[in-house]
């Protein structure tokens, strides 16, 4: 498994941050009210990045050699997917947040409430995107000597019994 690449998360953002923009623009133009997160929402993603972390801990111990506790391989592919899907999730919601507040700063009389909520989710999808990619980096091991070796192109294709 490869780790998040960089060039996706970028894109990852900036979809999310077209959104935003045009979620705000559409509803201004409609003439209702610009759209608002709630300031519960960056406590959750603190919270997830934290949770995704504290997941991808153990799993580094046992990979370290700290920990004589053996780990399922299947849970630690589970919490390197999590933390796969927790970065893009991170990046999805900073771009959402960064094109709302892209929009709010555009206007002639930014809404103080809105632009300090917005900044607040804007603020806790780096934490989360940010703790996503440490938890990332805790589940990765190092590669063996033998994985720098590669094997034939297709299987089957080799010298056999049979030649």
């Amino acid at each position: 498994m490869r780790r998040t690449s960089a060039g996706a998360l970028i894109l990852a953002a900036l979809i999310g941050g077209v959104v935003g923009f045009g979620i705000d623009q559409l509803l201004t133009g409609a003439g209702w009210a610009t759209f608002t997160p709630s300031l519960l929402l960056p406590v959750l993603l603190v919270l997830l990045g934290a949770a995704t972390v504290a997941f991808a801990l153990p799993i580094r111990r046992a990979i370290t050699g700290r920990s004589a506790e053996p780990i399922d391989p299947f849970r630690a592919v589970r919490v390197a997917m999590l933390a796969k899907a927790s970065s893009v999730v991170g990046a999805v919601i900073a771009g959402l947040a960064a094109g709302l507040l892209v929009f709010l700063l555009t206007r002639p009389v930014a809404p103080v409430g809105s632009t300090v909520a917005v900044i607040a989710t804007l603020v806790g999808a780096l934490v989360l995107l940010a703790a996503a990619l440490v938890a990332e980096h805790l589940c990765t091991i190092r590669k063996d000597d033998d994985d720098e070796r590669p094997g034939p192109d297709e299987p089957g294709l080799g010298l056999s019994h049979h030649d």
